[in-house]
């Protein structure tokens, strides 16, 4: 059985990746720049070189493939947009699997897609489940709304560091999974028979609003945040700008998303179901506790190393002085 993942570099198909190796299974990585991806390749997993915004790339990286775990989305910083990539080459790669008679595609959408119809994005994904559905191919969907990773650089660091912390003036509560929770189901939905064609919530053990994530963060790293709200009216502001330039079309999509965690309503789902459909134990997913306390476990000993090296040194150079003669 061989595995195609398409978005294999990003924060969660790394780990999609990396699980799928884990489990024994013959992994295919279709990527747009081999040198960036030279570790998945170091890992034991197959390079092929391709573009979702290319479509005759893609037939080839599809020869012999059983199912495709598909984590790929336009980046803020791409020069694609997030149409270009998230609708017309995710229509252009689900052809083109249907054609080479995958057996089985995993698709990330977004919880509550179907909400927000005015968030680009959003509307995106949720075409695209319908397009996967209607297209004939066996398809699960997985509904994710958060990852713990990008909460490292959203809260973690700018507290420990003393910096300025950015949240809107009401946060919705966000219930943040960890993205090596979240590739356990994606690998899991290519064998089990009871997800095929059915979508399902991918979420964490709980909703966190942005106070309680600085409140836990300031109590872990022992430093008191700075927190700044800002306003949503200029977060619509900045995106009404940004979307007047081609470079920042992609930014003022992402910026979009204000009017999903601004509202006040949580992004959160019942789980109880999708773990026993996909055979998993509830009790071993990562709490947000667990995860920033092993990360500022991990910072804070660096931190001390660090330290103790710096006063190592310090100590010797003086000693090296004294030893000098006049």
């Amino acid at each position: 059985m061989i595995l195609l993942v398409v978005g294999a570099t990003g924060t969660l198909g790394r780990q999609v990746a990396r699980r799928a190796l884990d489990e024994g299974y013959q992994i295919r990585c279709l990527v747009r720049n081999l040198k960036k991806a030279a570790f998945l390749k170091e890992w034991g997993a197959e390079l092929v070189r391709g573009d979702l915004c290319e479509p005759e790339s893609l037939p080839p990286a599809l020869e012999g493939v059983t199912a495709v775990i598909d984590v790929a989305t336009a980046r803020p910083t791409d020069s694609l947009s997030v149409k270009e990539v998230d609708w017309d080459g995710k229509v252009a790669l689900i052809q083109a699997a249907k054609a080479a008679g995958v057996e089985r595609y995993i698709f990330f959408s977004i919880l509550d897609a179907q909400k927000y119809p005015q968030v680009p994005l959003m509307e995106i994904k949720r075409c695209t489940e319908l397009f996967l559905a209607e297209s004939g191919l066996n398809y699960t969907i997985l509904k994710p709304c958060g990852f713990m990773q990008g909460l490292i650089g959203q809260y973690a660091i700018p507290i420990l560091e003393n910096q300025a912390v950015w949240i809107t003036g009401e946060t919705s509560p966000v219930a943040f999974m960890d993205t090596q929770d979240v590739a356990k189901f994606a690998v899991r939905a290519v064998s089990v028979p009871e997800a095929e064609n059915k979508a399902f919530p991918i979420v964490g053990t709980r909703a966190w609003s942005a106070d309680e994530i600085i409140r836990l963060c300031e109590r872990l790293c022992g430093q008191q945040a700075k927190v700044t709200r800002l306003p949503l009216a200029i977060l619509r502001g900045v995106r009404n700008v940004t979307r007047f330039f081609q470079w920042g079309w992609n930014v003022a999509d992402r910026l979009a998303f204000a009017e999903v965690v601004a509202n006040g309503k949580p992004l959160t789902a019942e789980m109880d179901e999708v773990y026993q459909v996909f055979g998993l134990d509830s009790q071993e997913t990562t709490t947000l506790e667990a995860y920033l306390q092993d990360y500022y476990s991990r910072i804070m000993k660096k931190l001390k190393e660090l330290d103790y090296e710096k006063g190592k040194l310090k100590k010797q150079n003086k000693q090296n002085k004294r030893k000098v003669p006049f």
